[in-house]
């Protein structure tokens, strides 16, 4: 790994260092599993070689270059941001071919163009009013087209018309070009069955194949034609007719995965290492230091709502019946009774969230802390 890349705030150095059992490792900590990390990367990378497309995941889940030189190494071809921070920081880490998978902002156009003459950068656009500031803007840009195959929020619906007029514009456009069409099935995080996020993923591939014969009956190349979403990656029978796909959050997994039934509990590579700092003398709760900015105001799926399930023990082979049942900034009220000084570990709601609060991860193998991988969770 690049040891630049490495935390290296002396304080906390001393600490992992003193802290070869993640149980002695200071609170809240970001705990990785490395072996279930790897599994996973594994696992998703043979899933899209066997359905015939290229990966392309999206970082803003782990924000993290040494996970992304894992997923390079492993068979990756171009990431996917969620902002031009991002986009930066994976460019200065030596990564090429980055799309930033977000509607344009015009505000950042400058920032993007200047990127776009080091690295191989995609901007994505769903009007005119985008477009038009692109070419306003005199550089050269690659442009992908965002299409919304069900979702609702935001890019061209697959079905109207205008998804041609405004290929067709970018194509005229003599600064701009055309490198593909993406969309995100982000409904399928909300299906109520396996078999419906196959059907949703399969919507989502019927939608970009038809945008793709619509602009090549236009005379216009679609170029590369990218879905997205983790549930569908897991669930979708075919991708017939698709170049790419770009899950992100695969690559960690967490508590709402595991309940839409992307994964099991033996997926998910992120927990949250907590400590209990109070507990009222009788009361059948506790309060540990994974409150909001540990754990994100995440609900997830369950009835009544929590934010994170705890483990059994803190070895985390199984999960208990308590959870984080509320949060302030750094408190976390534990649903049962624990005693003061007592390490917890949580199974958050979702992983992208968590790790956005986090300077860090602490790297383990089993319990044995092995690493201490930095996050790049700038947005400058």
């Amino acid at each position: 790994m690049n040891a630049g890349n490495h935390v290296t705030d002396e304080g906390h150095d001393s600490a992992r260092r003193a802290a070869p059992d993640l149980v002695d490792l200071p609170t809240p900590a970001l705990v990785l599993d490395l072996d279930v990390l790897e599994n996973n990367l594994r696992i998703m990378q043979a899933r899209a070689d066997a359905l015939g497309v290229r990966l392309r995941p999206h970082v803003k889940t782990h924000k993290c270059v040494e996970i992304a030189e894992l997923q390079r190494a492993g068979g990756a071809t171009g990431f996917t941001v969620s902002t031009l921070a991002e986009a930066r920081v994976f460019a200065e880490a030596g990564f090429d071919d980055i799309v930033w998978a977000f509607p344009l902002n015009p505000s950042r156009i400058a920032e993007a163009a200047e990127l776009s003459r080091h690295t191989a950068l995609g901007v994505t656009v769903d009007s005119e009013t985008a477009v038009d500031a692109l070419e306003a803007a005199g550089a050269r840009f690659s442009v992908w087209l965002e299409i919304d195959c069900g979702y609702g929020r935001s890019g061209i619906p697959h079905d109207s018309e205008r998804a041609v007029k405004l290929a067709a514009r970018i194509s005229a456009a003599g600064t701009l070009t055309l490198r593909g069409c993406l969309t995100h099935a982000g409904h399928t995080y909300a299906a109520d069955s396996p078999a419906s996020i196959t059907a949703l993923a399969e919507e989502e591939r019927r939608a970009m194949v038809a945008v793709g014969r619509a602009l090549r009956a236009a005379g216009i190349e679609p170029g590369t034609l990218s879905v997205g979403s983790t549930p569908g990656m897991s669930r979708v029978e075919t991708l017939r007719g698709v170049h790419e796909a770009r899950p992100g959050n695969y690559a960690l997994y967490d508590y709402s995965q595991m309940r839409l039934g992307s994964c099991t509990l033996r997926d998910c590579a992120v927990t949250v290492l907590s400590t209990v700092v109070s507990a009222s003398g009788g009361s059948s709760e506790a309060i540990a230091d994974c409150g909001a900015l540990a754990l994100s105001k995440d609900l997830g799926p369950d009835d009544p709502p929590h934010y994170g399930r705890l483990f059994r023990h803190v070895a985390g082979h199984e999960l208990g019946d308590h959870r984080v049942t509320s949060v302030s900034q750094e408190h976390g009220r534990l649903s049962g009774p624990c005693a003061v000084g007592e390490k917890i570990r949580v199974l958050p709601n979702h992983a992208c969230l968590t790790v956005a609060h986090f300077d860090h991860f602490d790297v383990v193998r089993g319990r044995r802390v092995v690493d201490r991988w930095r996050i790049r969770r700038t947005r400058d």
